[in-house]
Protein backbone atom coordinates (compact mmCIF):
# COMPACT_ATOMS: atom_id res chain seq x y z
CA UNK A 1 0.00 0.00 0.00
CA UNK A 2 1.09 3.60 -0.99
CA UNK A 3 0.68 7.00 1.19
CA UNK A 4 0.49 10.42 0.33
CA UNK A 5 -0.65 13.49 1.74
CA UNK A 6 -3.01 16.05 0.43
CA UNK A 7 -2.34 20.00 0.88
CA UNK A 8 -4.61 22.80 0.60
CA UNK A 9 -2.04 24.17 -1.84
CA UNK A 10 0.78 26.97 -1.08
CA UNK A 11 3.02 28.76 -3.07
CA UNK A 12 5.60 27.00 -1.15
CA UNK A 13 4.31 23.92 -0.82
CA UNK A 14 7.36 22.22 -1.79
CA UNK A 15 9.11 22.57 1.27
CA UNK A 16 6.66 19.51 2.71
CA UNK A 17 6.73 17.99 -0.18
CA UNK A 18 10.47 17.34 -0.48
CA UNK A 19 10.34 16.46 2.93
CA UNK A 20 7.01 13.78 2.37
CA UNK A 21 9.39 12.46 -0.39
CA UNK A 22 12.59 12.27 2.17
CA UNK A 23 10.32 10.31 4.33
CA UNK A 24 9.46 7.74 1.76
CA UNK A 25 5.67 9.21 1.10
CA UNK A 26 4.11 7.97 -2.62
CA UNK A 27 1.86 10.70 -3.76
CA UNK A 28 1.72 14.86 -2.78
CA UNK A 29 -1.94 15.87 -3.69
CA UNK A 30 -3.20 20.13 -4.41
CA UNK A 31 -5.95 21.45 -3.76
CA UNK A 32 -7.31 23.05 -6.36
CA UNK A 33 -9.50 25.76 -4.19
CA UNK A 34 -8.88 28.85 -6.23
CA UNK A 35 -10.74 31.47 -2.78
CA UNK A 36 -9.08 29.38 -0.22
CA UNK A 37 -5.19 27.92 -1.58
CA UNK A 38 -2.54 29.02 -4.05
CA UNK A 39 -2.92 28.06 -7.72
CA UNK A 40 -1.82 24.04 -7.50
CA UNK A 41 -0.57 24.31 -10.86
CA UNK A 42 2.12 27.20 -9.34
CA UNK A 43 3.14 25.20 -6.47
CA UNK A 44 3.18 21.69 -8.53
CA UNK A 45 5.72 23.04 -10.82
CA UNK A 46 7.80 24.16 -7.71
CA UNK A 47 7.62 20.71 -6.19
CA UNK A 48 8.51 19.07 -9.91
CA UNK A 49 11.42 21.04 -9.41
CA UNK A 50 12.51 20.13 -5.88
CA UNK A 51 11.84 16.37 -5.84
CA UNK A 52 12.84 13.52 -7.99
CA UNK A 53 10.55 10.07 -6.85
CA UNK A 54 7.48 11.37 -5.42
CA UNK A 55 4.09 11.91 -7.49
CA UNK A 56 2.73 14.92 -7.93
CA UNK A 57 -1.52 15.19 -8.42
CA UNK A 58 -4.15 17.54 -9.13
CA UNK A 59 -6.16 16.46 -5.98
CA UNK A 60 -8.56 17.36 -7.27
CA UNK A 61 -8.90 19.21 -10.12
CA UNK A 62 -12.16 20.88 -10.94
CA UNK A 63 -13.18 21.69 -14.56
CA UNK A 64 -15.12 25.20 -14.47
CA UNK A 65 -11.61 26.68 -12.81
CA UNK A 66 -9.82 26.31 -16.76
CA UNK A 67 -10.96 25.32 -19.57
CA UNK A 68 -9.79 21.50 -20.89
CA UNK A 69 -7.36 22.59 -23.38
CA UNK A 70 -5.39 24.51 -20.65
CA UNK A 71 -5.69 22.32 -17.95
CA UNK A 72 -5.01 19.61 -20.72
CA UNK A 73 -1.21 22.01 -21.46
CA UNK A 74 -0.79 22.59 -17.83
CA UNK A 75 -0.68 19.10 -16.46
CA UNK A 76 1.41 18.27 -19.72
CA UNK A 77 3.79 20.75 -18.88
CA UNK A 78 4.20 19.37 -15.50
CA UNK A 79 4.93 16.26 -17.01
CA UNK A 80 7.79 18.22 -19.03
CA UNK A 81 9.80 19.10 -15.49
CA UNK A 82 8.59 15.62 -13.72
CA UNK A 83 8.56 12.99 -16.28
CA UNK A 84 6.23 10.11 -15.29
CA UNK A 85 5.24 11.67 -11.89
CA UNK A 86 2.06 13.88 -12.76
CA UNK A 87 -1.23 12.99 -11.63
CA UNK A 88 -4.64 14.18 -13.05
CA UNK A 89 -7.19 14.19 -10.42
CA UNK A 90 -10.56 15.27 -10.90
CA UNK A 91 -13.82 15.91 -9.88
CA UNK A 92 -17.38 17.96 -10.09
CA UNK A 93 -16.06 20.44 -7.16
CA UNK A 94 -17.21 20.51 -3.56
CA UNK A 95 -15.27 23.37 -1.94
CA UNK A 96 -13.86 25.20 -4.68
CA UNK A 97 -17.55 25.94 -6.51
CA UNK A 98 -19.53 26.08 -2.83
CA UNK A 99 -16.86 29.30 -1.64
CA UNK A 100 -18.29 30.79 -4.69
CA UNK A 101 -22.00 29.87 -4.16
CA UNK A 102 -21.70 27.55 -6.80
CA UNK A 103 -23.12 23.73 -6.93
CA UNK A 104 -21.04 21.07 -8.74
CA UNK A 105 -20.47 21.12 -12.48
CA UNK A 106 -22.58 18.26 -14.16
CA UNK A 107 -21.00 15.11 -14.72
CA UNK A 108 -21.59 14.83 -17.93
CA UNK A 109 -19.57 17.75 -18.55
CA UNK A 110 -17.13 16.68 -16.72
CA UNK A 111 -16.73 13.80 -18.52
CA UNK A 112 -16.57 15.56 -21.83
CA UNK A 113 -13.84 17.68 -20.17
CA UNK A 114 -12.03 14.45 -19.42
CA UNK A 115 -12.30 13.35 -22.94
CA UNK A 116 -10.87 16.65 -24.51
CA UNK A 117 -7.98 16.47 -22.16
CA UNK A 118 -6.78 13.09 -22.66
CA UNK A 119 -7.83 13.32 -26.62
CA UNK A 120 -5.16 15.87 -26.53
CA UNK A 121 -2.46 14.03 -25.20
CA UNK A 122 -2.99 11.08 -27.60
CA UNK A 123 -2.63 13.59 -30.41
CA UNK A 124 -5.81 13.45 -31.28
CA UNK A 125 -8.22 16.74 -32.52
CA UNK A 126 -10.74 16.98 -30.99
CA UNK A 127 -14.07 18.97 -31.17
CA UNK A 128 -15.02 20.95 -28.53
CA UNK A 129 -17.42 24.35 -27.78
CA UNK A 130 -15.80 27.52 -26.81
CA UNK A 131 -18.41 30.68 -26.35
CA UNK A 132 -21.39 28.96 -27.85
CA UNK A 133 -19.30 27.61 -31.00
CA UNK A 134 -18.00 23.99 -31.56
CA UNK A 135 -14.60 24.30 -33.07
CA UNK A 136 -12.00 21.79 -33.79
CA UNK A 137 -8.38 22.03 -31.76
CA UNK A 138 -5.18 20.11 -31.35
CA UNK A 139 -1.85 20.39 -30.11
CA UNK A 140 -0.19 22.33 -33.14
CA UNK A 141 4.10 21.87 -32.28
CA UNK A 142 4.43 18.70 -30.30
CA UNK A 143 7.14 17.58 -32.18
CA UNK A 144 8.80 21.03 -30.40
CA UNK A 145 8.65 18.69 -26.97
CA UNK A 146 7.89 21.94 -25.13
CA UNK A 147 5.57 19.15 -23.36
CA UNK A 148 5.63 15.59 -22.47
CA UNK A 149 2.84 14.00 -24.18
CA UNK A 150 4.71 10.73 -24.14
CA UNK A 151 5.10 9.73 -20.48
CA UNK A 152 1.46 8.72 -19.14
CA UNK A 153 -0.74 11.15 -16.78
CA UNK A 154 -2.99 8.44 -14.96
CA UNK A 155 -6.62 9.77 -14.01
CA UNK A 156 -8.26 9.74 -10.74
CA UNK A 157 -11.56 10.58 -9.60
CA UNK A 158 -12.83 11.62 -6.76
CA UNK A 159 -16.47 9.84 -7.00
CA UNK A 160 -19.03 9.67 -4.16
CA UNK A 161 -22.19 9.26 -5.56
CA UNK A 162 -23.25 6.42 -7.42
CA UNK A 163 -23.33 7.77 -10.81
CA UNK A 164 -19.74 9.21 -10.69
CA UNK A 165 -18.26 6.04 -9.64
CA UNK A 166 -20.03 4.39 -12.46
CA UNK A 167 -18.32 7.33 -14.83
CA UNK A 168 -15.13 6.16 -13.17
CA UNK A 169 -15.44 2.09 -13.61
CA UNK A 170 -16.35 3.37 -17.45
CA UNK A 171 -12.97 5.51 -17.68
CA UNK A 172 -11.24 2.67 -16.19
CA UNK A 173 -9.70 5.75 -13.68
CA UNK A 174 -8.30 5.24 -10.16
CA UNK A 175 -10.96 6.21 -7.55
CA UNK A 176 -10.59 8.74 -4.58
CA UNK A 177 -12.98 8.48 -1.45
CA UNK A 178 -13.28 10.22 1.41
CA UNK A 179 -12.97 7.78 4.42
CA UNK A 180 -14.32 8.39 7.58
CA UNK A 181 -13.23 5.38 9.23
CA UNK A 182 -12.27 1.53 8.02
CA UNK A 183 -15.80 -0.01 8.68
CA UNK A 184 -17.38 2.52 6.68
CA UNK A 185 -14.76 2.74 4.03
CA UNK A 186 -14.59 -1.39 3.31
CA UNK A 187 -18.33 -0.88 2.92
CA UNK A 188 -17.92 1.69 0.38
CA UNK A 189 -15.16 -0.03 -1.54
CA UNK A 190 -16.81 -3.39 -1.51
CA UNK A 191 -19.63 -1.26 -3.36
CA UNK A 192 -17.39 0.46 -5.38
CA UNK A 193 -15.72 -3.31 -6.33
CA UNK A 194 -19.41 -4.39 -7.58
CA UNK A 195 -19.69 -1.14 -10.10
CA UNK A 196 -16.27 -1.50 -11.72
CA UNK A 197 -16.94 -5.87 -12.21
CA UNK A 198 -20.40 -4.74 -13.08
CA UNK A 199 -17.91 -2.27 -16.11
CA UNK A 200 -16.10 -5.78 -17.30
CA UNK A 201 -13.17 -4.83 -15.16
CA UNK A 202 -11.14 -7.11 -12.80
CA UNK A 203 -11.76 -6.34 -9.65
CA UNK A 204 -7.85 -6.67 -8.38
CA UNK A 205 -7.18 -3.76 -11.22
CA UNK A 206 -9.22 -1.22 -9.29
CA UNK A 207 -7.11 1.52 -7.68
CA UNK A 208 -8.67 2.45 -4.61
CA UNK A 209 -7.23 5.76 -2.74
CA UNK A 210 -8.89 6.67 0.87
CA UNK A 211 -8.42 10.01 1.75
CA UNK A 212 -8.43 10.91 5.27
CA UNK A 213 -8.10 13.36 8.18
CA UNK A 214 -6.69 12.91 11.79
CA UNK A 215 -4.20 13.13 14.30
CA UNK A 216 -1.38 10.99 16.13
CA UNK A 217 -1.83 11.90 19.92
CA UNK A 218 -0.15 10.82 22.64
CA UNK A 219 -1.33 8.39 24.95
CA UNK A 220 -3.80 10.30 27.45
CA UNK A 221 -3.88 13.28 25.22
CA UNK A 222 -7.44 14.22 24.76
CA UNK A 223 -9.16 14.13 21.41
CA UNK A 224 -10.60 17.70 21.25
CA UNK A 225 -7.49 18.90 23.18
CA UNK A 226 -5.66 21.77 20.69
CA UNK A 227 -3.68 19.84 19.08
CA UNK A 228 -6.38 17.03 17.68
CA UNK A 229 -8.83 20.18 16.89
CA UNK A 230 -6.12 21.72 15.07
CA UNK A 231 -5.80 18.44 13.01
CA UNK A 232 -8.76 16.42 12.63
CA UNK A 233 -11.35 19.62 13.44
CA UNK A 234 -11.05 20.70 9.75
CA UNK A 235 -12.70 17.11 8.69
CA UNK A 236 -15.15 17.62 10.98
CA UNK A 237 -16.55 21.37 10.34
CA UNK A 238 -17.11 20.36 6.60
CA UNK A 239 -20.24 17.94 7.91
CA UNK A 240 -21.34 21.47 9.22
CA UNK A 241 -20.05 23.08 6.38
CA UNK A 242 -22.28 20.76 4.13
CA UNK A 243 -25.10 20.63 5.69
CA UNK A 244 -25.50 24.28 5.69
CA UNK A 245 -25.08 24.30 2.08
CA UNK A 246 -27.83 21.47 2.11
CA UNK A 247 -30.45 23.71 4.64
CA UNK A 248 -29.85 27.22 2.83
CA UNK A 249 -28.99 26.66 -1.07
CA UNK A 250 -30.93 23.21 -1.11
CA UNK A 251 -27.48 21.55 -2.43
CA UNK A 252 -27.90 17.48 -2.00
CA UNK A 253 -25.86 16.15 0.61
CA UNK A 254 -23.98 13.11 -0.67
CA UNK A 255 -23.67 11.45 2.93
CA UNK A 256 -26.01 10.51 5.73
CA UNK A 257 -25.64 12.40 8.76
CA UNK A 258 -24.61 10.67 11.43
CA UNK A 259 -27.98 10.80 13.96
CA UNK A 260 -25.62 11.46 16.90
CA UNK A 261 -24.48 14.75 15.44
CA UNK A 262 -28.20 15.99 14.43
CA UNK A 263 -27.75 18.43 17.70
CA UNK A 264 -24.71 19.91 16.86
CA UNK A 265 -25.48 20.22 13.16
CA UNK A 266 -28.96 21.77 13.39
CA UNK A 267 -27.59 24.45 15.87
CA UNK A 268 -24.92 25.04 13.09
CA UNK A 269 -27.25 25.67 11.02
CA UNK A 270 -29.42 28.15 12.57
CA UNK A 271 -25.98 30.16 12.99
CA UNK A 272 -25.12 29.98 9.75
CA UNK A 273 -28.23 31.59 8.60
CA UNK A 274 -26.88 34.63 10.89
CA UNK A 275 -24.14 34.77 8.20
CA UNK A 276 -23.10 38.27 6.90
CA UNK A 277 -23.43 39.44 3.80
CA UNK A 278 -27.15 39.10 3.41
CA UNK A 279 -27.40 36.36 0.04
CA UNK A 280 -23.61 34.93 0.59
CA UNK A 281 -23.74 33.18 3.64
CA UNK A 282 -20.95 30.87 1.85
CA UNK A 283 -18.13 33.37 2.27
CA UNK A 284 -18.50 32.66 6.14
CA UNK A 285 -19.36 29.24 5.81
CA UNK A 286 -16.30 27.92 4.06
CA UNK A 287 -14.17 30.46 5.15
CA UNK A 288 -11.21 28.14 6.22
CA UNK A 289 -12.91 24.86 4.72
CA UNK A 290 -10.56 21.91 4.93
CA UNK A 291 -7.77 24.26 6.65
CA UNK A 292 -8.77 25.23 10.19
CA UNK A 293 -11.68 25.55 12.57
CA UNK A 294 -13.15 29.26 12.87
CA UNK A 295 -13.73 30.51 16.86
CA UNK A 296 -17.15 30.65 15.67
CA UNK A 297 -17.69 26.59 14.95
CA UNK A 298 -15.49 25.26 17.68
CA UNK A 299 -18.49 24.41 19.87
CA UNK A 300 -20.37 22.34 17.74
CA UNK A 301 -17.67 20.07 17.28
CA UNK A 302 -17.04 17.55 19.94
CA UNK A 303 -14.64 15.04 20.63
CA UNK A 304 -17.05 12.03 19.31
CA UNK A 305 -17.31 14.25 16.20
CA UNK A 306 -13.98 14.18 15.82
CA UNK A 307 -13.38 10.71 16.40
CA UNK A 308 -16.63 9.19 13.83
CA UNK A 309 -15.00 11.46 11.02
CA UNK A 310 -10.98 11.20 11.28
CA UNK A 311 -8.34 9.27 12.29
CA UNK A 312 -7.68 10.17 15.77
CA UNK A 313 -5.92 8.05 18.44
CA UNK A 314 -2.45 6.90 19.47
CA UNK A 315 0.28 5.51 16.56
CA UNK A 316 -0.45 2.31 17.69
CA UNK A 317 -4.51 2.88 17.33
CA UNK A 318 -4.19 4.30 13.88
CA UNK A 319 -1.50 1.66 12.98
CA UNK A 320 -4.33 -0.86 13.38
CA UNK A 321 -7.14 1.20 11.43
CA UNK A 322 -5.37 2.08 8.65
CA UNK A 323 -4.01 -1.72 8.30
CA UNK A 324 -7.86 -2.53 8.01
CA UNK A 325 -8.05 -0.24 4.90
CA UNK A 326 -4.64 -2.21 3.36
CA UNK A 327 -6.43 -5.32 4.39
CA UNK A 328 -9.79 -4.31 2.56
CA UNK A 329 -8.02 -3.54 -0.31
CA UNK A 330 -7.21 -0.13 -0.33
CA UNK A 331 -4.33 1.29 -2.59
CA UNK A 332 -3.21 4.11 -1.10
CA UNK A 333 -4.01 6.35 1.84
CA UNK A 334 -3.66 9.72 1.74
CA UNK A 335 -3.15 12.23 4.78
CA UNK A 336 -4.72 15.49 4.95
CA UNK A 337 -1.89 18.22 6.66
CA UNK A 338 -3.55 21.95 7.21
CA UNK A 339 -1.67 24.75 6.87
CA UNK A 340 0.44 25.60 9.73
CA UNK A 341 0.31 22.02 10.86
CA UNK A 342 3.54 20.93 8.55
CA UNK A 343 5.03 18.95 11.33
CA UNK A 344 2.42 16.66 11.37
CA UNK A 345 4.40 15.02 8.12
CA UNK A 346 6.25 13.64 10.97
CA UNK A 347 3.85 11.82 12.71
CA UNK A 348 1.94 10.52 9.44
CA UNK A 349 6.13 9.79 8.59
CA UNK A 350 6.26 6.74 11.37
CA UNK A 351 2.97 5.61 10.97
CA UNK A 352 4.36 4.98 7.28
CA UNK A 353 6.72 3.15 8.19
CA UNK A 354 4.75 0.79 10.01
CA UNK A 355 3.64 -0.66 7.09
CA UNK A 356 7.27 -0.82 4.93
Amino acid sequence: MHFGIAIPTAADSWRLVRRAEELGFHHAWFFDTQMLSADPFVAMAAAAMKTTRIRLGTGVLIPSNRIAPVAANALASLNKLAPGRIDFGISTGFTGRRTMGLPAVKLSDMADYIWVVQALWRGETVETEFDGKRRQIRFLSPELELVNLKDPIPLYIAASGPRARTLTAKLGAAWIDNVADPERGAVTLETMRGIWTQAGRAADALTAVAWIGGAVLEDGEPADGPRAMALAGPRASMLLHRAADAALAGYPAPVAMLPEFSQAVEAYIAHARTFEPAGAYYLANHRGHLMYVRPDERSFITADMLRKTSFIGTAADLICRIGALRDAGFSQVVFSIPPGQEHAIEDWGRIRRAFD
